[in-house]
C-alpha cells in the first residue's frame, strides 16, 4: 500500500506521488515571532516533524523547510509596547522557539528562512505580479487583484461572493475590490522598512511564505502544511499569488492539522484559555506532551486539560516499562551466554511482524498516529507476555526474538513518532 494523504485541495485521500521519485519536498508555516509559542503552535510542529520522520523511515530523502515570520504587524506592535527594535524582538522569540521545540524532540528544519533575509526575492515576485496584471500599486501599497486569478477559493471551497459577504477584510477605499490583499505595505514612521520600486515599505504576510517556499523547493513541490486556521486566507492567498507568478501549480498536497480546544472550546486569548507551551512544559516533560499531541489523529480537534496529560504520562510509562523489561531480559540472556540457536517461537515472531505491519498500515493511512500507537501497545503486550516467561532461557531463539521486539519498539516509537524512551 502506498502512503495516502488527505489533500485539503481536492478534498480527499490520495496516494502520495512525489514530484521527484524517492524525494519529498515539504514546507510548513512556522510561527510569527512576537511571543513564546503556544500549545496550538506545538501541534503542527510535532505532527509535521513526525511526517518527516515517517517519510525518512520509508526510505525517502526529505527536504524540510519551515519559516519564521519576523516582519509582521504583531511584532511591530509588541516591539512598540516594549520599546525595542522589532527585528531584535523577533530574534529573541526565534531563540526561544528552538529551546521549546527541542524539548518536544522536534528536529530543526533543513532551512529556517526568515522574512527579513528575503526582501529582494519578495520584491522580485511582486514586480512580476504587477507586470502580469495580477497586482496594482496605490500610493506606495501594492495589492493582489483577487478576481484576476480564476482559481481563487479552490483550497477553502468558498466562492468570491461568500468571501465578500463574510470575510474580515481591511477597510481601504483605495482597493479596487474589498477582497484584494496587500503584497507590499507603505512604510509608516518607526516601522522596519526596505527600499522598493514603490518606495520604502515592507512585505505583506501572505507573499512571504510563497517566496520562501518557492526559493527553496521550487514550484509544484510536494507538501505544504500548517494549521487549519491558515487555510483561509493565508494558504488561499499563497496559491493565488504563487500560481499567478509562476504559471504552474504551487504545491501538490495541502495538509492541515485540527484545532486545539479547551473544554470543547477553541483555544484563544479572548476566552482566557490560552496556554504557552513553556507553561505546560513546566508541569509535564516534553516526551509526555509529544505523546499527548500524537494520541489523536491530526485532522481531528484535540481537547486539552491537565488530566488528559496525566493519562498520557501513564500510557507512555507503560511503553517505557516494556522497553526496560526487554533490555533487562536481553542483558540477562547475554550474560549467561544463552544459545541463540533454534527455530524460536514462530507464533510470537509472527505476532511481532503483525504489530509492525499494523503500525505501517496506520501511518500509511494519512499518518494515523492514534491507530499507530494502538499497534505499539499491542507489541508491548506481546513482548511483556513473552519476556516474563519463567523458563525464558530454555526457549530456543528467545534472545533474537527479544532483540527484534526491542528494535521494533525503537523504530516505531523513537525513530518514527519521535518520542524518547530513555
Amino acid at each position: 500500500m502506498s502512503i495516502q494523504i488527505y489533500n485539503t485541495l481536492t478534498p480527499a485521500k490520495e496516494p502520495f506521488v512525489p514530484r521527484e521519485e524517492g524525494k519529498v519536498r515539504m514546507y510548513v508555516c512556522g510561527p510569527t515571532t512576537y511571543n513564546y509559542i503556544h500549545l496550538g503552535n506545538a501541534r503542527p510542529l510535532v505532527f509535521f516533524d513526525t511526517v518527516r520522520r515517517y517519510f525518512a523511515y520509508r526510505g525517502y530523502e526529505v527536504q524540510f523547510v519551515q519559516n519564521f515570520t519576523d516582519v509582521d504587524d504583531k511584532i511591530i506592535k509588541r516591539a512598540r509596547e516594549e520599546n525595542v527594535d522589532p527585528l531584535s524582538l523577533a530574534q529573541k522569540y526565534i531563540e526561544a522557539y528552538f529551546e521549546d521545540a527541542g524539548k518536544l524532540n522536534v528536529a530543526k528544519a533543513d532551512v529556517h528562512p526568515k522574512v527579513s533575509e528575503h526582501i529582494p526575492e519578495i520584491i522580485e515576485v511582486i514586480q512580476k505580479l504587477v507586470e502580469k496584471g495580477y497586482a496594482y500599486e496605490v500610493e506606495g501599497d501594492v495589492y493582489f487583484s483577487v478576481r484576476r486569478f480564476a482559481g481563487y477559493g479552490k483550497l477553502s471551497g468558498r466562492s468570491l461572493d461568500e468571501m465578500q459577504a463574510g470575510a474580515r477584510v481591511e477597510v481601504d477605499p483605495r482597493k479596487k475590490d474589498p477582497l484584494d490583499f496587500a503584497l507590499w505595505k507603505r512604510a509608516k514612521p518607526g516601522e522596519p522598512a526596505w527600499d522598493s520600486p514603490w518606495g520604502k515599505g515592507r512585505p505583506g504576510w501572505h507573499i512571504e511564505c510563497s517566496v520562501m517556499s518557492l526559493k527553496y523547493l521550487g514550484a509544484n513541490f510536494d507538501i505544504h502544511g500548517g494549521g487549519a486556521d491558515l487555510i483561509f486566507p493565508h494558504h488561499e492567498n499563497e496559491i493565488a499569488q504563487s500560481e499567478a507568478a509562476c504559471g504552474e501549480p504551487f504545491a501538490r498536497y495541502w495538509m492541515h492539522n485540527g484545532f486545539i480546544t479547551v473544554n470543547q472550546e477553541k483555544m484563544s486569548k479572548s476566552l482566557g484559555n490560552f496556554f504557552l507551551l513553556r507553561e505546560i512544559l513546566d508541569k509535564f516533560p516534553g516526551d509526555v506532551v509529544r505523546f499527548f499531541l500524537l494520541e489523536t489523529h491530526y485532522r481531528s480537534p484535540l481537547d486539552f486539560d491537565d488530566q488528559k496529560l496525566r493519562e498520557s504520562q501513564k500510557a507512555l510509562e507503560r511503553i517505557k516499562n516494556t522497553r526496560r523489561l526487554l533490555q533487562e531480559k536481553i542483558q540477562f540472556l547475554r550474560s549467561i551466554n544463552v544459545s541463540t540457536a533454534g527455530p524460536g517461537d514462530q507464533a510470537f515472531a509472527d505476532r511481532l511482524e503483525a504489530c509492525r505491519e499494523a503500525f505501517i498500515r496506520a501511518m500509511d493511512d494519512d499518518f494515523n498516529t492514534s491507530l499507530a500507537l494502538s499497534a505499539v501497545f499491542d507489541l508491548c503486550r506481546e513482548a511483556n507476555t513473552f519476556a516474563n516467561q519463567t523458563r525464558l532461557p530454555e526457549v530456543p531463539g528467545a534472545l533474537p526474538l527479544l532483540e527484534k521486539a526491542w528494535r521494533y519498539l525503537e523504530e516505531m516509537v523513537v525513530q518514527v513518532l519521535g518520542i524518547p524512551l530513555q
